[in-house]
């Protein structure tokens, strides 16, 4: 169900070190990053997110809905893909718009600019935002479609804030501006057996080691609204103006509410976007009682099983930072406290984003 699952190569085991940029190698003499930019150059990915009606209308309604903020103005996009928020811009009066892009995707945008007439306006930059340069000292408005699995997967926002600090205006502004990550409990017993329990006997075979790994992976899938056990808890909020790179690792407390008499088998987390900026704030959820985006949401499965009742308060800390030898990849900790009518649970599981 992951953005992985197109990108062929990614996983390759890290085996050596890269003296020159102190980054990971795999096969090929090719870093994580490397990877990385070689799977967005794959359409799949893009005709993925450009089919995200939730995702490109939002967008395009935040763009298009507020011509003020881009008539005029010099705009930049950081990861521009097939440049389809370039174009938004262009459509919306932008003066110029650079986009940029590291992987060969940038070469089909290129393409795509000229053919629906925006090559006067649209200029395309083949490289990383960290060592390319603009013909331009400042520009007005940073748009960027940043956002991963579970928010912060793939690191990309630490790029945008590298464009912020080193380009944007005082008074300029960015795309969307705020991101919220929130918290909540499902039951979800009968998927939990498909997909990890069912390692327990495979064909008449124990394979209960591949699902103490199974577990470790947090699930990348719709969750049904009606699962959900719990009310729902910000953990983590994004305001793209002020936040630093360092800010990006976090440790959050959370206390959610039981609803009803039910299990809780899994935390699911998802996000909220909004562009504050616009003259009628434009938002949308990745949650599981929104419509469907290809963010899907982010499942956690526990090691446990809660009984719950309506009334319960589980209480918890998650602590989320970026994996030492593939930063886009998250390490994440998750730790809770539920003292129920028939059990008392205390623990902490370890997770791994990848």
């Amino acid at each position: 169900e992951k953005k992985e699952e197109e990108k062929e190569e990614v996983e390759k085991k890290v085996e050596t070190e890269d003296e020159s940029k102190g980054e990971p190698k795999g096969e090929g003499g090719k870093t994580s990053s490397d990877y990385y930019w070689h799977s967005y150059a794959h359409f799949g990915i893009h005709e993925e997110m450009l089919k995200d009606e939730i995702r490109t209308r939002s967008y395009r309604n935040a763009i298009l809905g507020n011509k003020h903020l881009i008539k005029d103005k010099v705009v930049l996009d950081v990861g521009c893909g097939t440049a389809i928020l370039s174009m938004f811009a262009a459509q919306a009066g932008a003066k110029k718009v650079y986009a940029i892009d590291c992987s060969d995707i940038i070469k089909k945008a290129r393409e795509i600019v000229k053919v629906n007439g925006f090559a006067d306006v649209v200029e395309l930059i083949q490289g990383k935002v960290e060592e390319i340069d603009l013909p331009v000292d400042k520009v007005d408005v940073i748009v960027s479609e940043w956002m991963g699995y579970f928010l912060v997967y793939e690191n990309m926002l630490e790029s945008v804030l590298f464009a912020r600090d080193k380009w944007l205006a005082d008074d300029g502004i960015l795309l969307p501006d705020k991101a919220y990550l929130k918290i909540c409990a499902i039951e979800d017993g009968n998927y939990k057996d498909q997909k990890i329990n069912w390692w327990e006997n495979v064909w008449g075979f124990n394979m209960s080691c591949i699902k103490e790994t199974a577990i470790q992976e947090p699930l990348v899938d719709v969750v049904d609204g009606n699962a959900v056990v719990t009310d729902v808890c910000n953990i983590y909020e994004i305001d793209c103006a002020t936040i630093k790179k360092e800010d990006l690792a976090f440790t959050a407390k959370f206390k959610i509410n039981c609803k009803r008499n039910d299990y809780v088998h899994a935390f699911v987390a998802f996000f909220d976007i909004v562009f504050e900026k616009c003259h009628k704030p434009v938002w949308f959820s990745t949650g599981p009682f929104a419509e469907y985006t290809h963010w899907k949401q982010t499942v956690f499965y526990l090691e446990d099983v809660l009984m719950v009742t309506d009334g319960d308060v589980i209480t918890g800390e998650i602590d989320v930072k970026p994996n030492q030898k593939n930063p886009r990849d998250m390490d994440i900790a998750l730790g809770y406290k539920f003292e129920g009518k028939y059990k008392e649970h205390d623990a902490k599981q370890n997770y791994f984003l990848r």
